[in-house]
């Protein structure tokens, strides 16, 4: 893969291939539900755990 064309297609034939993987086996990745964003679910987490230290018995 020299050039951005061959690039471009070997993408779009890999994506076809997960999709159509994903299809055999009953997954439709657009009736998936969204996923949490990594950010803020570390955000959500670091937060979580500050209210555990502060509240111990809720534990």
């Amino acid at each position: 893969m020299k050039n951005e064309s061959s690039i471009s297609r070997e993408h779009i034939t890999n994506n076809e291939a997960v999709r159509k993987t994903l299809l055999d086996r009953g997954i439709r990745p657009e009736s998936l539900p969204a996923a949490e964003d990594v950010k803020k679910t570390e955000r959500r987490l670091a937060s979580e755990d500050k209210k555990s230290l502060k509240n111990p018995e809720v534990l």
